[in-house]
């Protein structure tokens, strides 16, 4: 994630970043020349990325360059890690969400509902984290984020509340829903396909851990925010309930909510219809992700090549393609061969110890990298790990909320905080300092991923 600082500064920073990494990799750690060529490159795409964020995809098309000219990464190899399937997921389902997203329906639900609970500001908090992870999780977390604080910040300003303690809990809430389906957040996605993981699967392992996790956190903040809440609780009540929130006028309701839950359903239920299609597991997943795009299309017609132009996010998700097909300069090397050997021998077949280390180290990468980033790299290291006697699809779920719930401990831990930082700052509101989110991040990141990884270890490891 973004590093602010001087150009000069981060470039010097990059270049001691790379020479550093070179001599510890190579006389320290141990590895043949052509694995740590292949490390450092990576390792410099990452750090690039970190340090130069603005122009992230350049570095992945420069390191990309330079591990398939040096022969690091073959052709068939980085077609094989560039997980079209992902990417193309989600473009179709961008195309889907920026339909909904352009008619207001998201925003029309959300006023809909606040208005038929009646206000109240307890009430309040609880409706706006509910729906936060509720709508990062059928929908995804950058979409949710966006129409969520455009609530939250309406009502801040119409109660004349300081918005910094809302936006973060709204983040809060937003990064532990993400967590709860396949389809909520981009490493969801990720994860889903690389471990054939269904929809279904999702539901019924990661859905009940998140929403703990969520119950969690309604505790830490009513006692870490409690003097906001209660100021809310009082100004709440002096303005009807009706008032707080704009309605939206949207156009053929009816159609759209079909359209959504249409959808929905084919992606909760992929699993039934290929096998009723004698179809390859996922293979629907992807499928309707296209399907909802073509038929977007479809509506738009005259517009419909402006909207692929501008609905579908092509930098980020040409910057992953390449993320993710520079990762295969590690596996053709033998990286993270050696890697998984070495993470055995470290915990050897204590399931315990694997599934902590991976949720740690995972978080570690995500808070203070991004989690799109720290999942790329541990993909293939826990596929390795799939083959030895620690193997076990509980390490797919250690990787995801260690990767999801550690976004909440620092300003850069997720794209949902920096786009609420975003805001903020756009529109001219009060910042927040790097340590007064850290403070509140630990207060919520401490408790919500202790549970997570007690509700993984009875699930699948308490026996």
């Amino acid at each position: 994630m973004p590093v602010e600082g001087s150009a000069s500064k981060k470039a010097l920073v990059y270049v001691a970043g790379i020479l550093l990494a070179f001599l510890l990799l190579d006389f320290v750690v141990g590895l043949t020349f052509k694995q740590t060529l292949a490390t450092v490159l990576v390792l410099g795409l990452v750090l690039g990325t970190v340090l130069f964020w603005e122009i992230r995809l350049s570095f992945a098309l420069l390191g990309s360059f330079v591990l398939i000219g040096s022969g690091l990464l073959g052709i068939e190899k980085f077609i094989e890690f560039s997980s079209l399937n992902i990417i193309l997921f989600l473009a179709g389902m961008m195309m889907f969400i920026g339909y909904l997203e352009k008619n207001a329906f998201f925003e029309y639900l959300i006023a809909k509902m606040l208005k038929l609970s009646g206000g109240g500001g307890l009430r309040l908090i609880f409706l706006i984290l509910f729906f936060s992870a509720f709508f990062a999780a059928i929908v995804d977390e950058v979409t949710s984020i966006l129409f969520m604080l455009g609530v939250v910040l309406s009502i801040c300003s119409k109660l004349r509340l300081n918005p910094v303690p809302f936006v973060m809990l709204t983040v809060f809430a937003t990064n532990i829903g993400s967590s709860a389906t396949a389809i909520g957040n981009p490493v969801g996605v990720m994860i889903a396909l690389n471990a054939k993981l269904s929809f279904a699967d999702f539901l019924e392992h990661a859905t009940p851990i998140a929403f703990v996790v969520l119950l969690v956190l309604f505790a830490v903040v009513y006692f870490y925010f409690r003097k906001d809440i209660s100021e809310m609780a009082v100004r709440s009540r002096q303005i009807p309930a009706k008032e707080l929130i704009d309605e939206h006028a949207v156009s053929n309701k009816a159609l759209n909510s079909a359209f959504f839950l249409i959808v929905f359903l084919a992606l909760v239920f992929h699993t039934q219809i290929e096998q009723a299609l004698g179809l390859e597991k996922n293979a629907m997943l992807l499928g309707v992700a296209l399907g909802a795009g073509g038929l977007v299309l479809l509506i738009e017609r005259k517009n419909a090549r402006y909207f692929v132009e501008t609905k579908v996010d092509w930098w980020t998700l040409l910057f992953f393609m390449l993320l993710f097909a520079s990762v295969g300069a590690l596996e053709q090397s033998g990286v993270m061969e050696m890697a998984a050997k070495s993470f055995t021998a470290l915990v050897g077949e204590n399931r315990f110890y694997a599934s902590s280390a991976i949720m740690l180290l995972s978080g570690i990468l995500s808070a203070t990298l991004d989690n799109v980033l720290a999942v790329a790299v541990f993909i293939p290291l826990v596929h390795d790990l799939q083959a030895t006697a620690i193997g076990g699809t509980y390490l797919w779920w250690s990787l995801l909320f260690g990767a999801t719930l550690f976004g909440n401990l620092t300003m850069i831990g997720s794209t949902a905080n920096i786009i609420a930082l975003g805001m903020l700052e756009k529109r001219g509101m009060p910042k927040v300092s790097f340590f007064e989110w850290l403070k509140a991040g630990l207060a919520v990141t401490i408790p919500t991923a202790a549970a997570a990884f007690l509700l993984i270890f009875l699930q699948y490891l308490g026996g």
